[in-house]
């Protein structure tokens, strides 16, 4: 390939000063109509298409305005030094691949810079479901490396390269390479089974079994899961770990359990007590936001100086602050059911649980 290139610029004629001139004034044209005239048109268009409702292809359009104007200014250049060589550069058997390798280059690089848009802003993708879905900013991961892959192997074959060799390389040298990321690949093969699962979207709030891990999940990638967690930090767990381990959603929760416990004096009457329950669990069932059908209060624990009183009941929401709520009320239920009725503490305290 370097001998053709010698031989075809050893064939050129002498360079005059007037294609020179007449190179440079082309290229400056380009340059001005790129950044003024097709840049404006192009971010103008992207609106036109955003206003009328095609939201996608508005951002597909936006994506590609750099490949678009840097494909046309690579045009420009190829025109301009055709001018000053006398030969026309792009239909040139000795230059044309190297044209097309260019314009190849920037149409994957507009694809590219598509799904780039949408990893870095996975809101911006409509699903039909209300949260994100979170198979879509995994396999769009998956699909920049294979429109990179694409690429070579496209660039490649207009210059006759190989590529049966090399995926022949490839082959045998990924084997060997295989044993030695084993991890790598058992946190690849993780996030294809929780992408697969659907166990969570991005956004849901998840915790693993153990309570070592809870927060919101913010990111899928090929290797790991992101997780915003109560503190405000991010943790970055393999997707090897969530695949192995029981995950809860607790997003996917519709009601909350409400659960805390009090401990009265075994000096107080038997019967007061079970009257005492009996309107605490009215009071419960009378509140709007509770559910009807699982209310328990009742003695579940005798000490030797106090009864143990089991309160619990769910609460109609998967909100934490409502529950919080919710639970205070009954609180101060309690207390007034409690004082009208005499009822006396164990060493004066109440123990709540969640």
């Amino acid at each position: 390939m370097i001998e053709s290139f010698h031989q075809f610029f050893t064939d050129l004629q002498d360079v005059t000063w007037q294609s020179i001139g007449t190179a440079i004034a082309l290229l400056l044209a380009g340059l001005v109509v790129q950044q003024y005239i097709m840049k404006p048109l192009i971010n103008w268009l992207g609106r036109f298409f955003e206003k009328r409702g095609k939201v996608f292809e508005a951002r597909v359009l936006t994506q590609f305005s750099s490949a678009i104007r840097y494909a046309f200014l690579t045009c420009i250049i190829f025109i301009s030094v055709s001018i000053v060589l006398d030969q026309w550069l792009i239909t040139n058997p000795k230059t044309t691949n190297l044209f097309w390798s260019f314009m190849l280059f920037f149409i994957f690089k507009g694809f590219a810079d598509v799904i780039t848009y949408y990893i870095d802003h996975p809101q911006s993708i409509h699903t039909q479901q209300k949260q994100q879905h979170v198979l879509m900013p995994f396999f769009l991961r998956i699909g920049k490396v294979t429109t990179y892959v694409a690429a070579l192997f496209a660039i490649a074959s207009l210059w006759d390269f190989n590529i049966n060799g090399f995926l022949t390389g490839i082959g045998l040298t990924g084997v060997a390479i295989a044993f030695g990321i084993r991890d790598t690949l058992g946190h690849f093969f993780g996030g294809m089974s929780v992408a697969l699962d659907k166990p969570f979207q991005i956004g849901d709030w998840v915790a693993t079994e153990d309570q070592k891990i809870e927060g919101i999940v913010e990111d899928v990638n090929l290797r790991s899961t992101v997780i915003q967690t109560g503190d405000k930090g991010l943790v970055y767990i393999p997707n090897a770990y969530l695949a192995n381990r029981p995950l809860y959603n607790l997003s996917k929760r519709e009601k909350r359990k409400c659960e805390f416990y009090l401990y009265v004096a075994t000096s107080n009457s038997e019967a007061i007590l079970r009257e005492v329950c009996e309107h605490l669990q009215g009071q419960i069932y009378l509140h709007k936001e509770t559910e009807k059908d699982i209310i328990h209060v009742y003695i579940d624990e005798l000490r030797p100086t106090s009864y143990r009183i089991l309160v619990r009941f769910f609460v109609a929401t998967n909100d934490g602050g409502q529950m919080q709520a919710v639970k205070q009320d009954m609180l101060f239920a309690t207390k007034h059911i409690f004082e009208q009725a005499g009822i006396v503490y164990a060493a004066d305290e109440i123990w709540v649980q969640m």
